[in-house]
């Protein structure tokens, strides 16, 4: 059976559209660590595809492997392999009413971040902790933010994985003297109606305790597709 792009989003990512980012090889890949610091194993339950891991990230690496199979983590990993914790998350995928979002451009207040911003973007993720974020994330697609009156950049969203057909919605956050006002729901709509214009689907992965994002992203329009783990790995 042909597994669903979204059961393995990094290692389709590694191996599709952001295989010009990848590091390593057949068995297993990484985004280089100032980009994201997930790793993917084509299978798992290939002891091969381990050492290859080992190889890709050194020896006494803790790797972040998320979406790992949990059949996998319920039987001992390879030798060499220890897990330090996990923790449990979903992945939700947008609905036609999330990929009904008003097209991109349509709300004057959201703007392109770029290169020059990568400052600022830092800072605020500084801030507001969404998740892991390294000073080249933002090669990994369109990010968009808001900025205050005072030109302070206060929220912003983006794209992440990119497996074939889906591209991932991820870094969403507002500063928390802004919040209230809807920034995270105009930019959730914004990254979505980019995605959906190049023919694309949008998702999100969240820890399954984040009771304010998943109302959030519920309102919105994404449904629960399955639940995931995210778990860190060391290599010995």
């Amino acid at each position: 059976m042909t597994q669903h792009p979204l059961d393995e989003p990094v290692w389709a990512s590694l191996t599709g559209a952001h295989r010009h980012l990848a590091e390593g090889g057949d068995l297993a890949r990484r985004y280089p660590p100032d980009v994201s610091p997930f790793h993917a194993l084509a299978d798992p339950r290939d002891e091969g595809a381990w050492e290859q891991l080992r190889e890709v990230a050194g020896a006494g690496a803790q790797v972040l492997l998320p979406g790992l199979d949990g059949a996998v983590l319920d039987a001992p990993l390879p030798a060499g392999a220890r897990l330090v914790r996990e923790l449990p998350g979903v992945q939700l995928v947008a609905t036609p009413a999330a990929a009904g979002a008003p097209a991109a451009g349509a709300d004057p207040g959201v703007v392109v971040l770029g290169e020059q911003d990568v400052p600022e973007v830092l800072d605020l993720v500084e801030r507001t902790q969404p998740g892991p974020f390294g000073p080249r994330t933002p090669l990994l697609g369109t990010y968009l933010g808001v900025r205050d009156d005072d030109g302070r950049l206060v929220a912003m969203a983006g794209e992440r994985m990119r497996p074939p057909g889906f591209t991932e919605i991820s870094a969403v956050c507002t500063d928390p003297a802004a919040r209230g006002r809807g920034l995270a729901s105009r930019l959730v709509r914004a990254v979505a109606a980019g995605v959906v214009a190049r023919g694309e689907t949008p998702f999100l992965h969240a820890l399954a305790d984040n009771a304010g994002a998943l109302r959030l992203y519920g309102a919105l329009g994404f449904r629960l597709r399955r639940t995931v783990l995210f778990p860190l790995v060391e290599l010995r």
